[in-house]
């Protein structure tokens, strides 16, 4: 199971400071050095960055940035006709460029005012407690780099694209804001494992694949389907459930593969009562309750 921020290509350190990323020999990038080198740079520029101290800058190649410039003119043609109203709205107060990659401090230099939010630099693994409960204080942890330019429309692990139009376009949303805020507050107060996974399984089935009922069809609000060019085209096809805390906590999923099931919200109004209120209210008790 993939869990928000554990990324599939693991980061190492050596001795000498020197990063690397392993990237699976299935990758689209793992036969190009260029590429790896590529993202060993770009994780070593996270690595020892500090909360509080700018966002170590990327000089993006025109390879990369052709890369952006395709993406963000497919998702903005998908979006219009796929997306709630509660994100296209967002994404219209937001702005972010769509002809170049806008650096993570840029990106937190524009949420801040609206929502409070900032970016935080990821060069690998985030601990999913770390993760979450950092969304408590308005920090969001971040790839920086970009897929490989040989298949720009898929791919098999979080980048800037998903990370930014995905989640930053929904973090300019003060009510979708207030649901990352409540979702780590929860992550801070569980205690036990099972609990932390039962929390971050529901953000799983709203913030990153959740849809919601608008003018009697589903509309996608999560980042996941939002960011994914095809996942877009077909989430309505999906095996699609009415929202339910209990069913969303114990369900698995594959990140290799388009969620079959999702989780429809009746409104965004239904999913800060349920779901919302979930996290505000958990605790590793009420979560094993659940768990039975």
């Amino acid at each position: 199971m993939f869990e928000e921020a554990q990324y599939f290509s693991p980061v190492d350190e050596d001795e000498h400071g020197r990063v690397t990323v392993s990237l699976a020999r299935d990758h689209p990038g793992f036969a190009d050095p260029v590429y790896r080198e590529r993202r060993n740079l770009i994780a070593e520029l996270a690595v020892g960055h500090g909360r509080g101290d700018p966002v170590p800058e990327v000089a993006y190649t025109e390879e990369e940035q052709e890369v952006w410039r395709l993406v963000s003119a497919e998702l903005a043609a998908k979006h219009r006709r796929h997306a709630a109203r509660e994100f296209l709205d967002a994404k219209e107060r937001l702005g972010l460029p769509a002809d170049r990659v806008p650096q993570l401090q840029e990106v937190s230099e524009m949420l801040r005012p609206l929502t409070g939010f900032r970016y935080l630099p990821a060069a690998g693994l985030v601990p999913l407690r770390e993760f979450y409960g950092s969304l408590s204080d308005g920090y969001f942890h971040s790839t920086q780099y970009l897929r490989h330019h040989s298949m720009p429309l898929y791919t098999p692990e979080p980048d800037v694209i998903h990370e930014v139009i995905g989640h930053a376009n929904a973090l300019a949303s003060d009510r979708f804001a207030a649901l990352y805020r409540a979702a780590g507050r929860a992550a801070r107060r569980v205690e036990g494992r099972q609990a932390l996974e039962f929390v971050s399984r529901i953000f799983w089935f709203t913030l990153e694949f959740g849809v919601l009922l608008e003018d009697g069809e589903p509309k996608a609000y999560g980042a996941g389907i939002l960011s994914s060019y095809g996942e877009i085209e077909e989430f309505r096809s999906m095996d699609i459930r009415p929202l339910d805390v209990h069913a969303m906590g114990l369900t698995d999923y594959d990140i290799t593969k388009y969620q079959t099931r999702l989780f429809l919200a009746e409104s965004l109004g239904q999913l800060e009562d349920v779901v919302g209120g979930f996290w505000e209210a958990c605790d590793d008790d009420s979560i094993a309750a659940l768990s039975v």
